[in-house]
């Protein structure tokens, strides 16, 4: 070995070549803004992922919120079926105490 490529402690050393330091000193900025871009990215998308969440909750929320809804309404609907019943049962008891009565009397 020569004495170019080694430096007195005999470590093997890389001649100072300036079209590769330069292409070294792009490459690293390149990668350096690559890692901020990435680090920006997962930053909004950490946030968006954390709106997403917010609002999920606030669907389960509202959904919940529905069912008591929906429960209130179908038992007021089974009410109704139920006088609806009971009014139909009176007006065809009402239909057959008058059959065979004449209109005209009281």
């Amino acid at each position: 070995m020569t004495a170019d490529f080694h430096d007195l402690a005999g470590v093997p050393r890389v001649a100072e070549d300036p079209i590769a330091q330069s292409e070294i000193a792009a490459f690293t900025r390149r990668f350096e803004q690559a890692q901020e871009t990435v680090a920006r990215e997962f930053g909004i998308v950490k946030s968006d992922l954390t709106a997403v969440r917010l609002q999920v909750g606030n669907l389960d929320q509202k959904v919940s919120g529905l069912d008591e809804k929906v429960d209130q309404l179908a038992e007021d609907v089974r009410g109704m079926n139920e006088k609806i019943d009971r009014n139909q049962a009176q007006i065809v008891e009402l239909l057959t105490v008058l059959v065979g009565k004449d209109p005209n009397q009281s």
